[in-house]
């Protein structure tokens, strides 16, 4: 079987693997689609969470090379025999994966039945990829303790800025301010619910922020930008007391005064992926109309031209996408 396998930065290998044998413990599935994430695009460019050669992971036992891909949808091609019955799946059913300490071996991946997620007839698998973009939003979104009515802030509307904007619509949260540079990306936000945008290169982020909230400042900022001007903005932009949620990658380190968080007893949380209940709210919320994702989707390839078609293209023509799914069915 073909699988995309990381060896190092720039060095993605399509190679042949033996497809994995199902665990009586396990469902075996059958990816269909899979989103490149930003945090494969990370590794790509710095070897960052991916273990060196030789030196294995402390839970996985993994080392490079690895197999990249965890936003995925798929159908269950096999049950193992010691899967209970009250797991409730069968052979063709179409799922989500949660993929957190799971080996995600080739194009067919074993997993346990708790990490797998039946999708309804409403959702297609493409959408059923999104899941896991969509929850890393969603956790951060609940984890933030923003409530209905309340105004926010998200710093970068690339895939998981636009997966927040929809889940705090979602909850009803109140203005959603958008902070963002490339004009595409600025309608995205607009399209998916953001009540204003403001271009850091044009306005005063902070200034700008507090006058749409009464002076105050927003409760909550997302921070899914990760780069220095969006950390010194958000820790000065939300009111006194108020929570920013890291939600970005940081691929160097940068500087940053405390004080912008002490004088005002702002918090500062990190937020880095989900647990197993986020999945069961977005696919509920999917199901209810409440999240509409499918324009997220700007473009499928074939794995064959994942690093031409897929990699190259997010980084070199960012602008011009949001998501692309790897199309497993084409391959």
């Amino acid at each position: 079987m073909r699988a995309l396998r990381y060896h190092g930065p720039k060095d993605l290998r399509l190679e042949d693997l033996p497809e994995p044998r199902c665990d009586p413990r396990q469902v075996k599935i059958q990816p269909a689609f899979v989103g490149i994430c930003g945090s494969d695009l990370h590794e790509y460019h710095s070897q960052t969470f991916v273990p060196k050669h030789g030196v294995p992971h402390v839970l996985s036992n993994e080392s490079a090379p690895v197999t990249l891909g965890h936003e995925l949808s798929g159908t269950i091609v096999e049950i193992g025999s010691d899967v209970s019955n009250s797991s409730d799946l069968k052979v063709g059913d179409r799922v989500a994966v949660f993929p957190l300490l799971y080996c995600r071996e080739s194009i067919v991946v074993c997993v346990g039945p708790e990490a797998v997620f039946k999708l309804p007839d409403s959702i297609s698998l493409e959408v059923g990829a999104l899941v896991e973009p969509l929850a890393v939003a969603w956790h951060a979104v609940s984890e933030s303790g923003i409530k209905a009515g309340q105004a926010s802030l998200v710093f970068g509307t690339g895939p998981i800025g636009l997966a927040v904007i929809q889940c705090l619509k979602a909850i009803g949260a109140g203005d959603i301010i958008a902070v963002e540079v490339a004009a595409r990306r600025q309608q995205c936000a607009k399209q998916f619910g953001a009540t204003h945008i403001l271009d850091p290169t044009r306005v005063d982020v902070v200034h700008e922020a507090r006058e749409l909230t009464g002076g105050y400042g927003p409760p909550v900022a997302f921070d899914c930008a990760g780069v220095p001007s969006s950390l010194e903005s958000s820790t000065r932009a939300v009111c006194a007391r108020g929570t920013i949620m890291n939600v970005a990658l940081w691929e160097t380190p940068v500087p940053f005064h405390p004080n912008n968080l002490v004088l005002y007893e702002r918090k500062y949380i990190g937020c880095l992926t989900y647990q197993l209940a986020d999945f069961g709210h977005v696919i509920d919320a999917l199901h209810a109309g409440r999240l509409r994702p499918e324009s997220m989707i700007t473009g499928k390839i074939p794995i064959d031209r994942i690093v031409e078609d897929g990699f190259e293209a997010l980084i070199n023509e960012k602008d011009k996408h949001v998501k692309l799914m790897v199309d497993l069915s084409a391959s």
